[in-house]
């Protein structure tokens, strides 16, 4: 009898994964697709045994009896996974490059992706279960990736081609993490701006709410590229007929429509995070601080916002990592940020380059989620 199905799932996948996918591919150099490595040439016979040894252990707790001591099981042997993988894959690439060519080039395979997925994943499964506090939660990504940055400094990924790539554009791939962070905080901070009011005035005036959530949905169902697209030709002409304005920097490419099309995404899940957060503050509450002689203002500031704060830092959330997914798109427009480096590997063909700006905006997304989750529970727990 299956006991913890979502763990069964999660190890069904690594198992497959392990048995019909590379765990590295192995190149002489980048202009060769090279050859596939499997988990067991990659990681050698001690390492494969431990590897195994922690799999099976993941596999029998789906079977067995759940309780808060097996739930701390899985989560430390998951977490002993997501740091073993890339180590071990670390290691093995330093071994095969030390008897290649300086060019050689050793990249993380499907398999490898997958697994460590499954390992994450597992761990998520465990906290959950275990119901963890903001401690165990903040203890366990701390202690993952202190581990992997101490890995990185000391050099054991240094001959993985992705680590290669990113020494190779150092300055360049600097220059994009900024510029896609502030695409980003500019983006969310309009949002923030202009969605907050429209979900206050939705609220306070029924007869307005369709209208506004009628037209943010409208922009909510256009394609993200074709939005981009659209404003090229608006913005184009605009800063034709308005030369000021090209010289501050609003023209049919670049930041300024990255920016627009970023904030009018944003709008949607910011007003009805807005509107839902207000509408769940009990009418009992409104009228006793208004029997108090509190002011409309008062009220909202005082009274409502801090009841309404946990709705709303999650439709922040929301917005927030939909901005750093949506923002690799607007590279495409002349925006910079982590999407050239996508969009630069899709025209090369070169699946690590597109790994250098896909990996960076995924551990990005994932570690703005959990900020949020440590300030949501804060918030919850605050009288």
């Amino acid at each position: 009898m299956i006991r913890n199905r979502v763990l069964f799932v999660l190890m069904l996948a690594a198992f497959v994964a392990a048995l019909t996918l590379p765990f590295l591919g192995f190149a002489p150099n980048r202009l060769v697709s090279g050859r596939a490595i499997s988990l067991s040439e990659a990681l050698g016979a001690g390492s494969l045994t431990v590897f195994l040894a922690c799999g099976a252990l993941l596999f029998a707790a789906c079977f067995m009896p759940q309780g808060r001591a097996l739930h701390l099981l899985v989560l430390a042997t998951a977490l002993a996974f997501a740091v073993f993988l890339p180590l071990g894959a670390g290691t093995t690439a330093t071994s095969l490059v030390a008897t290649a060519t300086p060019i050689a080039r050793v990249s993380l395979a499907g398999g490898f992706w997958i697994i460590e997925l499954a390992a994450v994943l597992a761990a998520g499964d465990a906290l959950r279960r275990l119901e963890a506090g903001l401690a165990l939660k903040a203890a366990a990504v701390i202690g993952v990736v202190t581990v992997l940055v101490f890995a990185a400094v000391s050099g054991a990924f240094d001959q993985l081609s992705l680590a290669k790539e990113a020494a190779n554009r150092r300055e360049a791939f600097a220059d994009a993490v900024q510029r896609h962070g502030f695409l980003v905080a500019l983006s969310v901070l309009l949002a923030l701006v202009i969605g907050l009011p429209l979900g206050v005035l939705a609220q306070r005036r029924p007869r307005w709410r369709d209208l506004i959530f009628g037209g943010l949905d409208i922009v909510q169902t256009i394609p993200s590229i074709a939005l981009f697209g659209l404003l090229i030709g608006p913005l184009a002409a605009l800063s034709d007929a308005f030369p000021d304005l090209r010289r501050i920097g609003i023209s049919g490419i670049g930041v300024a429509p990255a920016i627009i099309a970023l904030v009018l995404y944003s709008l949607l899940p910011m007003a009805r995070g807005a509107f839902a957060g207000l509408a769940s503050v009990p009418d009992s509450v409104v009228e006793t601080a208004r029997g108090m002689g509190m002011t409309g203002g008062q009220i909202l500031l005082q009274v409502e916002a801090p009841i309404a704060l946990p709705v709303l830092l999650s439709g922040l959330r929301i917005v927030t990592v939909q901005a750093i997914g949506l923002a690799v798109v607007a590279a495409l427009i002349g925006a910079g940020g982590l999407g050239s480096f996508v969009f630069l590997g899709l025209g090369q063909r070169a699946l690590d380059l597109m790994l250098l700006g896909a990996v960076p905006t995924i551990f990005m997304a994932l570690g703005v989620d959990f900020i949020f989750q440590l300030l949501l529970g804060i918030a919850r727990r605050t009288p």
